[in-house]
């Protein structure tokens, strides 16, 4: 399976997110190390009636590959016939499943994480996707389970492996958990210890340092780990992870690199947009980015960052800040 046998002994993908893993940071991700990048989510249904914004979502680099498109949905006809149209479209290396979106608007409707209290829907549809897409590797992204009394991952792993799944995703949180309290990776490493199981095993969840990275592998096993909302403002976050899994070492990389980076994030939104969209779509990425975090009296600063809508201005900002940053580091090392 040469999408999940990289050259690296230890292979570090993006997560999909919606509104997050659009093309350009795809692409970003991957030149900052990531073995294999995920799209945003993409709602069979609207796949199906040929909604404009979801065929967009297909848009893929060659640069990017190995990439996987994920969808979603909660009919296996709309199911089996976006996986033939994304094949044809976009000729994904992966296409994934998406069985593990807690947010309301998907699951409650049924799909997403709605399917874990579905199970034989959910079996239903992988086998329709498998089927309908016989040369491309299908994957499975799911949760441990609906909620702690129903954490029934190591038994719909055999099931989904049944169904011919070539990998799957375990994110270590229930439905009912959302994104809240520690992930419990303890149930990915049992699936991925289970005898029964032949398919790589990818963990999901937590990963924000790459010693955590690192403990993940060594500790469960798993054949690769994924990492999502710690990319947020942060790319470089592969290369600090794949450094420390390849060398041991700790790779600190400058402020004006990371600056750099971000600028170019920018760059790639509002090429793909439009100057306001573009800069509108990469502001939870500046919100979030751990390179600003503890600068005293930065509240107005930031708010005017966010606030800017044309790229020169935005630009200006991040270059006022660059002495700042470079000011709150000087005085943690000092303390």
């Amino acid at each position: 399976m040469h999408w999940l046998s990289p050259q690296s002994k230890y292979p570090v993908f993006l997560a999909p997110m919606e509104d997050v893993t659009d093309i350009g940071f795809r692409l970003l991700c991957r030149e900052m190390g990531a073995d294999m990048v995920y799209s945003e989510f993409v709602s069979s249904d609207a796949l199906v009636r040929g909604v404009n914004r979801s065929i967009e979502k297909l848009e893929v680099s060659p640069e990017e590959r190995p990439v996987a498109i994920q969808i979603y949905g909660r009919f296996a006809d709309a199911m089996r016939d976006a996986a033939q149209q994304v094949v044809e479209l976009a000729h994904p290396d992966v296409l994934d499943i998406n069985f593990g979106c807690p947010v309301k608007k998907v699951a409650g409707k049924g799909a997403g994480a709605g399917m874990l209290q579905n199970i034989p829907l959910m079996l239903e549809i992988t086998r329709a996707v498998v089927d309908a897409v016989p040369g491309t590797p299908v994957t499975v992204k799911t949760r441990l389970g609906w909620n702690d009394e129903q954490r029934i991952i190591v038994s719909l792993a055999e099931q989904l492996q049944d169904c011919g799944i070539q990998a799957l995703t375990i994110h270590g949180r229930t439905r009912a958990q959302m994104y809240t309290g520690e992930a419990d990776w303890t149930l990915i490493g049992e699936v991925k210890n289970n005898p029964r199981m032949h398919i790589p095993i990818i963990g999901n969840g937590d990963i924000t340092t790459p010693q955590r990275a690192k403990e993940c592998f060594e500790r469960y096993g798993v054949d690769a780990i994924m990492v999502g909302r710690a990319t947020f403002g942060r790319p470089w976050i592969f290369k600090e992870i794949k450094n420390y899994l390849e060398t041991g070492a700790l790779t600190q990389i400058s402020v004006d690199e990371q600056l750099d980076i971000l600028r170019r994030q920018v760059q790639k939104s509002v090429e793909r947009l439009d100057e306001y969209r573009g800069i509108l779509h990469v502001r939870r990425h500046l919100a979030a980015t751990p390179l600003f975090k503890g600068i005293p009296n930065f509240r107005e600063t930031r708010i005017r960052m966010l606030r800017a809508e044309h790229v020169d201005e935005l630009y200006a900002i991040l270059e006022e800040i660059r002495p700042l940053i470079y000011e709150h580091q000087q005085q943690n090392a000092c303390a």
